[in-house]
Order: structure tokens, then C-alpha cells, then sequence
């Protein structure tokens, strides 16, 4: 069962084509031809694996990241992700030193279950997600509650804040989706604390 807009010790805003849809249109043509993908291995189950989707690791130079047993140095800013990043800081959304980039080239490429609690990003980080392409589900539960989740259907455009106790009381996850044949592109802004 899923309870939309029941989740406490969370803090969750979902706002729907934040991004006009030209803007979108144009950063999504732009991030698919410009960015150096990459398939990122981690660790899962004490083995080393592809994750199944491409990436791109962006941020200030000491905005070192370590998940899932590896670590990513960040490739510089191009001008246009610079440009999302001083728009959300100037709106007084939030500080961002980096930004996780992930393709999804269909509906088979997920993201499994997890939180983003790295201690490098503090206590109750905030994490500003855009979602740019074809529509897809994403899902929140309590991590001691597996029965308690809320879902979201992220659209072209949309801004998806997580901040509070979120990554310290839930899990989220991007389910496949089977008949997605569009690519969706997601940006997960962040702020990692300086080692």
C-alpha cells in the first residue's frame, strides 16, 4: 500500500516541471552527446559489478565521492550544469558542490534499493533531484517499515528535494519499468563535506 504524503521524519518536495519544458528539452540534448559517460563499478554482495546504467560524477575538485566501495573524482562543471547549479542556489534551495549524473537508456536500467547516507555527506544531507526524459517511477519506504512507502512519478522537468532525516529513515529506489522505451537522465545534487 502506498501513503503519497504520509512520511514522517522525512522532508520531501516534489515540484513538477520546475524546469520549462524547452530548458529541458535543450539540457537533455545537450548531457546525452557532452558528458563523459561511464559505466561505475561498485561493490555488491562482496563482488565487484557494473551498475546498470551509465554515469557521470561532476563537482568542485575536493568533491570527492565514496559509494558502494568505490570512490569517483569529479569531472569540472560543464557550463550548462554550472548554470542548473547557481539557478538552485540563487532560488535558496540549497549549496551544491557536486552533482551525480545517471542515464537510464530505457525502462530495463534501475537503481535499486538505498539511501544516500555516505558520512561525507553529513547528518540530514539535501538532495536536489532533476528528472529529465521519459517519466518514471521512484519510490520512498521506511527503512524500518518496509510496508510504508510513497511513490512519485518523476516527469521531464521535475525537482525532487529529499533533506531532513530522509536518507537517514528511508530507502529510494528507481524501478525498471518495462515499457519505458524513452531514456530519462537524472541529476542528484549534492554537498560533499571536505575530507
Amino acid at each position: 500500500m502506498l501513503f503519497p504524503h504520509d512520511l514522517p521524519d522525512a522532508d520531501v518536495q516534489h515540484l513538477p516541471g520546475w524546469l520549462p519544458a524547452g530548458a529541458a528539452d535543450a539540457l537533455l540534448r545537450a548531457l546525452q552527446v557532452e558528458l563523459p559517460w561511464e559505466v561505475h563499478r561498485i561493490r555488491m554482495f562482496g563482488r565487484w559489478v557494473d551498475s546498470p546504467r551509465l554515469s557521470c560524477w561532476i563537482g568542485d575538485p575536493q568533491a570527492r565521492y565514496r559509494y558502494s566501495g568505490a570512490e569517483f573524482v569529479p569531472q569540472p562543471w560543464p557550463s550548462q550544469l554550472q548554470t542548473l547549479r547557481e539557478a538552485l542556489q540563487g532560488q535558496s534551495i540549497g549549496a551544491f558542490n557536486s552533482v551525480l549524473v545517471n542515464r537510464y537508456r530505457n525502462g530495463g536500467h534501475y537503481m535499486g534499493w538505498h539511501s544516500d547516507d555516505e558520512p561525507e555527506l553529513g547528518p540530514a544531507p539535501l538532495i536536489a533531484s532533476l528528472s529529465l526524459g521519459a517519466a518514471r517511477r521512484f519510490l520512498l519506504r521506511r527503512r524500518d517499515d518496509h510496508a510504508r512507502k510513497a511513490e512519485f512519478l518523476l516527469g521531464h522537468g521535475d525537482l525532487l528535494l529529499m533533506a531532513g532525516g530522509t536518507q537517514r529513515f528511508y530507502q529510494h529506489a528507481l524501478p525498471k519499468m518495462a515499457p519505458v522505451q524513452g531514456e530519462r537522465i537524472n541529476l542528484t545534487f549534492r554537498w560533499i563535506q571536505p575530507g
